[in-house]
């Protein structure tokens, strides 16, 4: 259940409103939850209460996901994945893995992709590419040798895509934890201390 006030299809402006339109076929999301790829719909609820983030955030995702971005689709894709791995967000792990299918990631990479280090499915510039977003999503930094493998495959332009990507996907992904949106409804009690046994008389 969200955390915060949904915005029905009564309250919306008009603005909002054709977004809505796009998302859930002229229906209020609030009453009848539910997009077309089985989410529950309630990030665009959510973030309508604060239209000008909601338009911000539409346009900015929507935008480097466009063909002829600097930063091939597939490496977008594992990036994405993977920063939903790493950052524990089921919601972007899952809506990316169609993605990642819709832009021409195998199969078998993407049932590998959980365990990259280990498979020989993945080329030298996509194992680059994950390094780099376990060690950005994880630790706050990318290591020399990790960015020295980079530059052997990415031009500049790509790897300033490729961290813009990285931390874009990260902020929405804490955001959507934080306040219980979509399939990161789950995150009360996840760090709950388990007391010790009793001392024995």
């Amino acid at each position: 259940m969200p955390r915060l006030k949904q915005v029905s299809l009564a309250e919306a402006t008009p603005e909002i409103k054709e977004i809505y339109n796009q998302f859930f076929h002229g229906r209020d999301p609030v009453a009848e939850p539910g997009t077309d790829t089985g989410t529950p719909g309630d990030y665009w609820t959510t973030f309508a209460l604060v239209p000008d983030l909601l338009f911000q955030a539409r346009n900015t995702l929507g935008a480097l996901l466009q063909p002829g971005r600097k930063l091939p689709a597939p490496l977008r894709e594992l990036a994405i994945v993977r920063t939903g791995i790493v950052g524990d967000s089921k919601f972007e792990y899952s809506q990316h893995l169609k993605v990642a299918r819709l832009v021409g990631v195998s199969a078998d990479k993407l049932a590998a992709i959980k365990s990259w280090v280990l498979s020989d499915k993945f080329t030298p510039a996509e194992r680059a590419v994950m390094q780099a977003t376990d060690e950005l999503v994880g630790r706050n930094l990318v290591e020399d040798q990790t960015f020295a493998a980079l530059k052997e495959h990415l031009a500049d332009d790509q790897i300033l895509e490729l961290f813009y990507v990285i931390g874009l996907w990260r902020m929405h992904g804490m955001i959507v934890r934080a306040l219980h949106l979509e399939y990161d409804n789950d995150t009360t009690s996840r760090m709950t201390e388990v007391p010790a046994p009793l001392p024995k008389e």
